[in-house]
């Protein structure tokens, strides 16, 4: 077997860990103080713009999308490396590579299943960094860890649907560039097949009857380099026909589409969260004395770092052959391998920043380093894109069919 990266991986690794050294890294500590002193907690601050400038000058952007005509032309093996790269600073390196959620599904479900005009209008601006978008598919008054369950409606009226329903955690709402919404709603609640009520549309923001009522917060955290996690309500929000994407019916698998790649592409950036909790934890180690010796000399602190070494290294691992299975055989026969990351990698990392808070004390659970705040994400991801329990539940089941007569 050949681990290593192909020569296209290994340049691009290079240029995007010089990129990070560079412009990254020194951006962290500027992009707070400027987002301080904006007239908006949601505006975006001016170096996030001079960053994605750059990366684009520098041919790092668009890096996850696989069509050649649209994006990098990257294969998901291809890409899991420099996804990792990119999450060792999930609040400004995917944004500034025009690689971050939600805009990332959003673009995907445009490129795969949008028509021309679908694309030259939304598709193009996205890929050009120029909006912003949201999905909005998670529902307060249902349990959205089965979709089946989303009560919007979407009704024809003529030439046009009708668009009903309170949503919540719609990522990237908050923010004002974030100009259009994928909304998942029922337009047969009736039908025999309970995977073929839903359909998806497309609603821009400025539709009246679209209201954009609150911020959620997660762990007190309003998240404000993600565009917030917003309640959006559709209260008889009308779009043309012609905004409908794919077919009516087609909105579950649709869906479907869209998550696989987005569930590896959160767990390759998980990866990049720890390996950045484990420098933490390392320089903490070497700086910090406490009863008479350095803490790197304290034994369970050797046992936090040897142990947050070897899980890293399992989860890259099965991260990297998910990547290769989906290259080779279809996100569909990589389906056990996208469910097993997606319920150990979350878990796996919030373990390794739980550590990483206690070793630095009181320090870790503040605002001088970024600890608690990559804590807040990673434990989200547990829920987000199917809480681990469903996942769990459909790959037991996919065990135990191989024993049943």
């Amino acid at each position: 077997m050949d681990f290593a990266f192909d020569a296209r991986t290994e340049e691009l690794r290079a240029r995007l860990l010089a990129f990070m050294d560079e412009y990254v890294y020194p951006a962290e500590a500027v992009a707070h103080e400027q987002r301080a002193r904006l007239a908006s907690p949601w505006d975006t601050p001016p170096v996030v713009e001079e960053l994605k400038a750059e990366a684009r000058h520098q041919g790092l952007w668009n890096l996850f999308l696989p069509d050649a005509e649209h994006g990098a032309g990257l294969t998901n093996l291809q890409y899991a490396p420099l996804a990792e790269i990119t999450g060792r600073s999930p609040q400004l390196a995917p944004t500034a590579t025009n690689c971050a959620a939600p805009d990332t599904g959003n673009m995907e479900v445009l490129a795969q299943f949008g028509d021309e005009r679908q694309q030259k209008q939304w598709l193009q601006p996205l890929l050009n960094g120029e909006i912003r978008s949201a999905f909005a598919m998670t529902e307060p008054d249902v349990a959205s860890s089965d979709a089946t369950n989303i009560t919007t409606r979407i009704e024809r009226d003529g030439d046009e649907y009708v668009i009903t329903g309170r949503k919540w955690y719609i990522s990237g709402a908050m923010n004002p560039d974030c100009k259009i919404f994928i909304v998942m709603g029922k337009t047969d609640p009736d039908g025999a097949d309970i995977r073929r009520q839903q359909s998806m549309v497309l609603v821009p923001r400025d539709t009246p009857g679209v209201t954009v009522r609150r911020a959620m917060q997660v762990f007190g955290y309003e998240d404000h380099w993600h565009g917030g996690h917003a309640e959006v309500v559709f209260d008889h929000a009308r779009v043309p026909v012609s905004h409908l994407i794919g077919e009516e019916g087609g909105g579950f698998a649709i869906a479907q589409a869209r998550l696989g790649p987005g569930r590896i592409h959160h767990c390759m950036r998980l990866i990049g969260m720890a390996e950045r909790a484990i420098e933490l934890m390392c320089r903490r180690a070497v700086s910090r004395t406490a009863f008479g010796k350095a803490l790197a000399q304290q034994g369970v602190v050797h046992n936090w770092i040897a142990d947050a070494r070897v899980a890293v290294e399992q989860l890259r691992l099965l991260v990297l052959k998910t990547a290769w299975m989906m290259d080779t055989v279809g996100n569909r026969g990589a389906h056990t391998e996208i469910q097993a990351i997606k319920i150990a990698t979350p878990r796996t990392v919030v373990g390794i920043l739980d550590r990483a808070i206690q070793l630095h004390g009181a320090g870790g659970v503040s605002q001088d380093f970024p600890l608690a705040e990559l804590y807040a994400g990673a434990r989200t991801l547990m829920l987000a894109d199917g809480p681990d329990e469903v996942h769990q539940r459909s790959l037991a089941r996919r065990e135990l069919k191989k024993y049943l007569p």
